[in-house]
């Protein structure tokens, strides 16, 4: 299995939401992607909790695919394309990792 873990801070306004209204459409584009493209053995969203350390993230994606070669499907699909066009308008920070689990 391959694991891909992405992790984003969101801008506290963008396109005309606040950072929690962001966060929610986030959650729902990724979340949405289960049922589009190939691949995904595990898909899972979390949102920064209210109690949560300033200093945490805002949103962690954690998938999982059997292959490289999955993972890359699903980085190249169209509809991963417009939620990362979405992603880029309203984060200020990303981190990621893939490794094979």
């Amino acid at each position: 299995m391959i694991t891909h873990i992405v992790m984003w801070n969101l801008q506290d306004e963008a396109l005309g939401a606040s950072k929690e209204e962001n966060k929610q459409v986030f959650k729902q584009k990724l979340e949405e992607l289960t049922q589009t493209v190939p691949g995904i053995e595990y898909l899972e969203v979390g949102l920064k909790g209210e109690k949560s350390p300033e200093m945490n993230h805002d949103i962690i994606l954690i998938t999982k695919f059997k292959s490289w070669e999955d993972l890359t499907t699903y980085a190249e699909h169209p509809n991963h394309l417009k939620v990362v066009d979405f992603v880029k308008q309203v984060v200020s920070s990303r981190a990621a990792i893939d490794f094979e689990s």
